[in-house]
């Protein structure tokens, strides 16, 4: 039990005689007991003051309790714990995809061109028509050719008849010559003769085939099925030999055709499989390999025509269409996170990491090598085995516990 000494001035009266057992002192010790307190009077010439010595008993508890029933209770709220969903990090082998834009073309295209010169009085086809073989498609002025003709026939004809005679003379002579009435020389003569005039008929029929396929090279015909892919001349121009009045892409394979860089020639093997489909469709597929590759860059773009060949490609992948090419190169292992999982801290990339230990996060900046459609790859900052949030990134904060709700690899 604890002793103090209280000075009491106001609190405790005492009655004029000065004894401690007046109605003040009764009413001091009253007040006294009510807590139970002892009061002592000592004497201190104060007049009639007095200074009372008191023995507390258990005050101490009786003012705490006093205090805290007097005190609001404040409550400290409970951590929040957020439930996120995460990812372990790992490596993976993955191939880099390259995609490529280019046109389907025939792998059998040429142009048509007549052999002669001339002025074009006909064009029976049109961009895009379908032709047969041997199909008229465009045709010369043939006048010339037609006269050429009819001369070289002439020259046949003369020759003939001098064929006819110097067989007819050497007929007659050989029975002469047998009974001695005509002379080995006039034998040998008619015999010459003879040779000649055959020879002037081969000659002539020479000349009437040569004007036959000229007056022919005035018609330019198609020599197999297929697809008019351009036009060249228009009627009534005057085209030269071997100018391009028509293309024409056979029927049969398909090429899809790329400009390709220079380092991705080098470093694409030829036995890649190609991955090809229409940019206004991508549902619609097929697969196709490298078939032929230009041994010499474009002198304006740099670049190398790559041909495709196409295996069973599908009707909607008509000539001229603009089509989308993927191929996969072989890479180093690499590292992963879902976009999702991408934040952005002091203008930098970073994602949040989860301690297994305290199932607390920390932000964590990387740097991200490339972005792909659903992930991000990342070149530093992540390594296998550590957990990243995935989802719930945006209301997290350092130090924050959370829940996880599932862990994916």
């Amino acid at each position: 039990m604890a002793t103090w000494e209280v000075r009491l001035r106001a609190s405790l009266q005492v009655a004029p005689g000065g004894e401690p057992d007046g109605p003040g002192a009764r009413t001091a010790l009253d007040l006294s007991s009510a807590f139970g307190v002892w009061v002592v009077p000592v004497r201190n010439g104060w007049g009639q003051s007095r200074v009372w010595r008191v023995r507390f008993a258990g005050l101490a508890l009786a003012m705490a309790a006093l205090l805290a029933s007097c005190r609001r209770e404040v409550e400290t709220p409970p951590l929040e714990i957020r439930p996120v969903r995460t990812v372990t990090v790992g490596k993976r082998d993955a191939a880099v995809p390259v995609t490529l834009t280019g046109t389907i073309r025939a792998q059998d295209e040429a142009p048509l061109a007549f052999r002669l010169s001339g002025r074009m009085i006909d064009r029976r086809v049109n961009l895009g028509d379908r032709v047969r073989p041997g199909q008229l498609v465009a045709q010369l002025e043939p006048q010339n050719e037609q006269n050429a003709l009819r001369s070289a026939r002439a020259n046949l004809a003369a020759a003939q008849g001098q064929l006819v005679n110097a067989r007819a003379s050497l007929q007659r002579r050989e029975p002469l010559a047998a009974r001695g009435a005509v002379s080995l020389a006039e034998l040998d003569q008619a015999r010459e003769s003879f040779q000649t005039a055959q020879a002037q008929v081969d000659s002539a029929a020479a000349q009437v085939k040569f004007a036959q396929d000229q007056l022919s090279f005035t018609e330019l015909r198609t020599n197999a099925a297929g697809v008019i892919t351009a036009v060249g001349a228009e009627p009534g121009e005057v085209v030269a030999a071997g100018r391009m009045v028509v293309t024409l892409a056979r029927e049969g394979g398909r090429d899809a055709i790329f400009d390709v860089p220079g380092q991705l020639v080098r470093s694409a093997p030829r036995d890649t499989p190609v991955t090809v489909s229409p940019i206004d469709d991508p549902g619609v597929t097929t697969t196709g390999r490298i078939r032929e590759v230009a041994p010499q860059a474009d002198p304006v773009t740099r670049t190398f025509e790559v041909r495709v060949g196409l295996t069973d490609p599908p009707a909607a992948m008509r000539l001229g269409a603009t089509v989308v090419g993927r191929i996969a190169l072989a890479s180093e292992a690499i590292i992963d996170v879902p976009a999702t999982a991408l934040v952005t801290s002091n203008q930098q990339p970073a994602v949040w990491v989860v301690d297994p230990a305290t199932s607390t996060v920390s932000l964590r900046a990387i740097d991200v090598l490339r972005f792909e459609p659903d992930a991000v790859v990342v070149s530093q900052g992540l390594a296998p085995g550590d957990i990243v949030v995935t989802a719930g990134v945006q209301a997290l904060y350092p130090g924050q516990k959370v829940r996880l709700l599932d862990s994916s690899g």
